[in-house]
């Protein structure tokens, strides 16, 4: 994490924050990318700040990270324009795990060109050339970039207020408009990769023009690039799009449109086994399951406010009766709907609806991804409504259930978020300042009690409430997010929720959003790659596979299977004219858990010979013995 420091009067004197580093601390100036002081983040060439306290950010800080591949994505748009001319700017970002630039450009680059401009790119890092930081105004950053015939650059400008700060850096002859910070010089780029080339929209609408999006990574030191490369190919090898193909999980056909899913029947069967578990355990905590159709009036999602702060995430309407109608794209109104078919007594609270929900939210075709982004999707969840002095238990409860429900499905390591308001502007927040305290301090005493680290993340509350966001670490150590628990001030207000209090009075309750799992089509395809598709056997859709050595062995393995499912196995059997080496083989490649081989002598015996997908034989067993030795495995998690 940052190195904080008390700044004296002596280190004041330094004339840039580099300076006093390589005089006070030299070590830590090695491995520095950026300061912050202030809350704004500074270059290192800058001059020292006239604060008491300065932080030192290094490649473990986010910001830091972002410093190097944002000077990385410089050093990548000089190369470019070095040996393709006619190239004109987008715009260049880090993002997790590396950078990208965008380029307009009549050429069409090909692998070969990569290797070429990370040639290039590797002759300005060794030139060490320094960034240099200059603020403009708007008129001279117009002139400076129309010069340059870069009209992007100038789109954006002329965007900017009249009276905004813009600074451009410059590398040599390169210059781009930028906020920063930098590195002070581009030989910091020490260690980074070119992967891929793609499509992209101007500003990601397709009405603009595509330009070409060349993506890379950079760290400090080669070994921990080329862990990152390895791991690179590792999550290929997990891709659930290829493994949904292989396995014959599941499919997005052309025909049917983008981001709209159809299960197979052994991804359907997966999905099915994720929602028996999902179902079993909210039954055993107290909630009530409810239904909800994919449409609604268009006046509903006028009083919940989607309509006016979510409409661009909304299909457009459906004209019926001459009356508009919507694609629903979240479930919370259904529920309160429900809610509000009675008067509630306190005596009847908390109310825990679930549902596992399908939605429909508009997704940019470009952003759509396998299982992970769609437009069709089902979600687990779930609306608590509750009185105040209840609130305290059913937040604890959630988060006990979420990280439970986790755990079950084999992710052990998670960040949580404590996603607040940003106090500096309280205006654009639903809710009084007294509903924020206590909700802010239920959440904080949950993730406290249960002894979780957190990070407290100021302004990334949504208007309507605080929340929790747990972040899941899969097999590659990769983050997704997870689970959710969230308060909302908008629809209990917006829709006039009331319960009858012990005093007589109606009283407005508080309710909590949540997930355990997200969307089932979101966690199953992290699921296929946390397991690299080789589910553990309560979750895999075929458990178990007898192969006959021979024609005259198929009724002893259909015996076999016919014991098997009576057992409570999801079992089949492979009577191809194959070898037994080729149905092996095709067994592994399906991740089969077992595969059961039976020839004279198994037949004989009574036995099967047994092979366990990544472990191989495993020897002769007694069937029975196979079975009750396949029992806990096949069961699954032990229910909380």
């Amino acid at each position: 994490m940052a190195q904080a420091f008390e700044l004296t009067p002596e280190d004041r004197r330094a004339e840039s924050i580099l300076e006093w580093l390589e005089h006070a601390h030299r070590e830590l100036a090695e491995a520095a990318l950026a300061a912050r002081a202030d809350g704004r983040l500074l270059d290192l060439t800058a001059p020292m700040p006239a604060t008491s306290r300065i932080e030192i950010l290094t490649f473990e800080d986010e910001a830091g990270r972002e410093v190097l591949r944002h000077t990385a994505s410089h050093v990548m748009a000089q190369a470019v324009q070095d040996l393709f001319p006619d190239t004109h700017l987008a715009i260049g970002p880090a993002i997790e795990d590396g950078f990208y630039y965008d380029f307009d450009t009549p050429v069409t680059f090909a692998p070969e060109d990569l290797a070429r401009i990370e040639k290039r790119m590797a002759e300005i890092i060794a030139r060490d050339l320094p960034l240099r930081r200059q603020e403009v105004t708007r008129s001279e950053a117009i002139a400076m970039f129309s010069a340059r015939g870069e009209r992007f650059k100038v789109e954006l400008i002329e965007e900017l207020p009249e009276e905004a700060a813009i600074s451009v850096y410059a590398q040599e002859g390169f210059v781009d408009l930028c906020r920063g910070p930098h590195l002070p010089s581009t030989g910091g780029v020490r260690a980074f990769k070119l992967l891929s080339v793609a499509g992209a929209y101007w500003r990601g609408d397709e009405r603009n023009p595509m330009l070409q999006r060349i993506y890379g990574t950079a760290f400090p030191d080669q070994e921990m690039l080329e862990a990152y490369l390895h791991m690179r190919e590792e999550a290929a090898r997990r891709d659930h799009r290829v493994l949904g193909r292989d396995l014959d999980l599941y499919s997005v056909p052309e025909a049917l449109g983008g981001g709209l899913v159809v299960w197979h029947p052994k991804g359907a069967m997966v999905r099915h086994l994720v929602e028996e578990f999902w179902k079993r355990e909210h039954l055993k905590r107290g909630y009530e399951f409810v239904y909800s159709p994919h449409i609604a009036r268009a006046h509903l999602w006028e009083t919940s406010g989607h309509l006016s702060f979510y409409r661009d995430g909304m299909y457009g309407p459906i004209m019926i009766e001459e009356e508009e109608y919507r694609l629903k794209p979240m479930n919370c109104p259904f529920h309160v709907l429900i809610y509000k078919s009675q008067v509630r007594s306190y005596r009847e609270l908390p109310i825990r609806y679930c549902e596992l929900g399908t939605v429909y939210r508009y997704e940019r075709s470009g952003v759509l991804h396998g299982l992970l982004r769609v437009r069709g999707f089902t979600q687990d969840d779930a609306h608590l409504i509750c009185t105040p002095d209840q609130i305290g238990d059913e937040v604890k409860g959630v988060l006990d259930f979420a990280l439970f429900m986790l755990k079950s499905f084999g992710y052990q390591d998670f960040e949580v978020d404590l996603s607040v308001r940003d106090e500096g502007d309280r205006s654009k927040y639903m809710g009084s300042d007294s509903d924020w305290e206590m909700a802010e301090a239920s959440l904080l005493e949950a993730i406290e009690t249960r002894g979780l680290r957190y990070r407290r993340a100021p302004g990334e509350a949504v208007f309507y409430g605080p929340k929790i966001d747990i972040k899941l670490k899969d097999s590659m150590g990769r983050l997704a997010q997870g689970p959710t628990i969230q308060f909302d001030f908008n629809l209990t207000s917006r829709f006039q929720m009331e319960y009858m209090a012990a005093d007589g009075e109606r009283h407005t309750p508080l309710m909590i959003h949540r997930t355990v799992l997200g969307s089932m089509e979101r966690f199953i395809g992290g699921l296929v790659e946390h397991y690299g598709g080789a589910f553990p056997v309560w979750l895999a859709p075929v458990q178990a596979r007898v192969l006959p050595i021979a024609d005259r062995h198929a009724e002893y393995a259909e015996q076999v299977a016919a014991q098997l499912r009576i057992g409570g196995v999801r079992v089949e059997t492979d009577l191809r004219k194959a070898t037994t080496g080729a149905k092996i083989r095709d067994g592994e490649t399906q991740k089969i858990p077992y595969l059961l081989i039976v020839g004279d002598r198994e037949q004989q015996a009574g036995t099967v010979s047994v092979r366990k997908h990544g472990e191989g034989d495993k020897g002769a067993q007694a069937l029975c013995d196979f079975i009750a030795a396949l029992g806990p495995e096949v069961v699954g998690p032990a229910s909380h």
